[in-house]
């Protein structure tokens, strides 16, 4: 799995252990679910290109290089997905932002799509997919596909937890794909949940369990 990036720094993984904690509170949350996003977003973009452009600083001009921000997408897959944009745009404010509808059947565990908004221009961007948990990998690789009928090329997955089955799932269909995640965990128990995990990442952001 070599386009696969773990976040390795002891500020994660104390972020990660309050992040778990059940009794940690939904605005806490939040907010970490922000912090953690906003690392994975700026390791992602390490690979951004520069433009060259003319400035005057209260020296002298002078010659630097600037991220095209409109070259980029932002791709929350619902609901839980949505935590993790407030700490994307805080490193990328003026890329555009999509939403890809999808939600779990209990019984047969496979995503279900039910919205799918996106820029119109999505096939020039980047597109950058946000969701906090990457299990069995069926929604990361629904939302790939959907992304690639639209001509995307490029595409990244930023995912604060993920399982193993999943990754592997994700990189076997899509090797061209780059997923950035803030851990890598044990495995999936009988109910397709990341162990340790952090439980629902929807419910705990929005605070509806």
């Amino acid at each position: 799995m070599k386009n696969v990036t773990e976040l390795k720094h002891p500020i994660i993984e104390h972020k990660l252990s309050i992040l778990r904690d059940k009794k940690t509170s939904t605005k806490e949350f939040r907010e970490l679910i922000k912090e953690i996003s906003m690392f994975l977003c700026y390791e992602a973009i390490k690979d951004a290109k520069l433009d060259e452009v003319e400035i005057e600083t209260p020296i002298t001009k002078m010659k630097t290089h600037k991220v095209n921000e409109d070259q980029y997408a932002f791709l929350p897959i619902l609901r839980a997905g949505l935590g993790m944009v407030d700490g994307v745009i805080e490193v990328l404010p003026t890329a555009k932002i999509g939403h890809i509808g999808m939600y779990r059947d209990e019984e047969t565990f496979k995503p279900v799509n039910y919205f799918f908004k996106v820029p119109k221009d999505i096939k020039k961007r980047e597109a950058i997919i946000l969701d906090p948990m990457l299990a069995t990998g069926g929604s990361a690789i629904d939302a790939i596909e959907l992304l690639k009928e639209k001509g995307v090329e490029k595409i990244k997955f930023l995912c604060i937890i993920s399982a193993p089955e999943g990754l592997k799932s994700v990189t076997k269909k899509y090797p061209d794909v780059k997923i950035f995640t803030a851990c890598i965990d044990n495995h999936l128990n009988e109910n397709k949940y990341i162990v340790p995990g952090l439980g629902d990442a929807g419910d705990r952001i929005f605070g509806t369990k």
